[in-house]
C-alpha cells in the first residue's frame, strides 16, 4: 500500500510558545510516528520574509524553531525535515505556477483583502499602501511548497483553508493545460486541537504579547504561570472548569487521571494559587527533559544545520526529478528533444 504524504509548514517568526506546542508541534510529532504516513516538515523561512525584514531575527528564529522541534522528539529518520530555502526547486516551481495563476484569484486572498481593508479604514488614498508582492502572491509560494511533494494531506487551521483551496485551483489549471502532474491536496482541520489562553485570558499569541515561551527556565515558567489572570472567586468557593483558562491548560499537559482529580478539586473549591502551582508542576514535568535538550541544541547550530541539510537532500530526491518533469511539461527541455 502506498504511503499517504502529509506536509506541514512551520512558521519561523519568533520563539515557540506553549500554545504552539499544544496546538501544532505536539500533534504533528505524534502524527509523524505513523508508519503509514510519509511526513514532510519544513521551516517556512521564505514566508517569514513577508512579515520580518530583520535579518538577525530571521536567522535566530530559524535556529530556535528547528532546535525546538528536534528537542521535542521529531524523528528525522522517519520523517523529512528541511528548510524551504534549501530546496532551490521551490522558487522555480513558484514562478511556473505564477504564470498559470489568475490575478483575480490572488485578489481574493484573505491576507491581501485584510490589508486593503485596513488601508481603506485608515483613509489611505492608496488601497495598496505598504502591501508587498510577497504578501500579495505568497499563496502561490505556499502552493509550490505543497504541490512539489504531491502532498495528499496538509494539516491547517481554519484560517488557512483558503490557501489549500487556492493550491488545488492552481494545480487543476496546470493539469488541464499540461496533463495530470499534480495531486490535489486535501486540508485537514483537527477540531479537537487545543487552543490555549495566554496570560491575559485571550488566545495565546505573540501578537498579544501574552505568551509563555516553550522553553522558559523553570523559575521563569513558574512566575509566568502565577501571573495568569483569574476571576475573584475565593478559596473554598466551588469553581467551574468550563471556560477556565487554567483548567484548559492543565488538561493539555496532565494525564486523564490527573484531570479527573483536578475536576474534583475545582468542585471542592481549590484556591487559584494552588491550581497554578499544580499547573506549573505538570507543565514543567513534561517539558523539563526537552528543555535541557533544547539548551544543548541551541548552542550547537552546526548540528542543527547538518540535520536540516540532510533533510533537504532527502527532500530533493523527490523535488529534482519532479521539477524536471514539470519543466518538460511546459516546454523547457533540451533543444535536441
Amino acid at each position: 500500500m502506498k504511503k499517504m504524504t502529509v506536509l506541514t509548514g512551520i512558521t519561523t517568526t519568533g520563539t515557540p510558545h506553549l500554545g504552539n506546542y499544544v496546538g501544532a508541534i505536539r500533534p504533528a510529532i505524534e502524527a509523524s510516528r505513523d508508519e503509514n504516513v510519509n511526513s514532510f516538515y519544513f521551516l517556512a523561512d521564505f514566508h517569514s520574509l513577508i512579515k520580518c525584514q530583520d535579518p538577525v531575527r530571521v536567522h535566530q528564529s530559524r535556529r530556535e524553531v528547528a532546535a525546538a522541534w528536534l528537542a521535542l522528539g521529531l524523528d528525522t529518520d522517519r520523517s523529512t525535515f528541511y528548510c524551504q530555502s534549501d530546496i532551490p526547486e521551490i522558487p522555480e516551481l513558484t514562478w511556473i505556477l505564477t504564470c498559470m495563476t489568475a490575478k483575480g484569484l490572488m485578489n481574493r486572498a484573505h491576507a491581501y483583502k485584510a490589508a486593503v481593508q485596513e488601508n481603506e479604514e485608515n483613509g489611505s488614498p492608496d488601497p495598496d499602501k505598504g502591501i508587498t508582492m510577497g504578501l500579495y502572491s505568497y499563496p502561490i509560494l505556499m502552493a509550490a511548497d505543497i504541490l512539489m511533494f504531491n502532498a495528499n494531506v496538509v494539516p491547517v487551521g481554519r484560517d488557512q483553508i483558503q490557501h489549500l483551496e487556492m493550491a488545488r485551483d492552481i494545480a487543476q489549471r496546470f493539469n488541464h493545460h499540461f496533463g495530470e502532474h499534480f495531486v490535489l491536496p486535501e486540508a485537514r482541520v483537527d477540531e479537537s486541537t487545543a487552543v490555549l489562553a495566554g496570560l491575559d485570558g485571550r488566545k495565546m499569541s505573540k501578537s498579544y504579547n501574552n505568551y509563555i515561551p516553550l522553553f522558559a527556565p523553570e523559575n521563569a515558567l513558574r512566575k509566568m504561570i502565577m501571573k495568569i489572570v483569574t476571576n475573584s472567586q475565593a478559596p473554598e468557593e466551588p469553581k467551574d472548569t468550563e471556560g477556565c483558562a487554567l483548567f484548559d491548560m492543565y488538561r493539555a499537559f496532565a494525564t486523564p487521571e490527573q484531570v479527573g482529580e483536578m475536576r474534583k478539586k475545582f468542585a471542592a473549591g481549590i484556591g487559584w494559587g494552588h491550581v497554578k502551582q499544580e499547573l506549573f508542576e505538570v507543565v514543567n514535568a513534561q517539558l523539563a527533559e526537552p528543555r535541557n535538550r533544547y539548551a544543548e541544541l541551541i548552542t550547537n547550530p552546526d548540528y542543527i544545520e547538518k540535520v536540516l541539510k540532510q533533510g533537504a537532500e532527502k527532500a530533493r530526491t523527490s523535488s529534482r526529478p519532479f521539477l524536471h518533469r514539470i519543466r518538460r511539461a511546459v516546454g523547457i527541455r533540451p533543444l535536441s528533444d
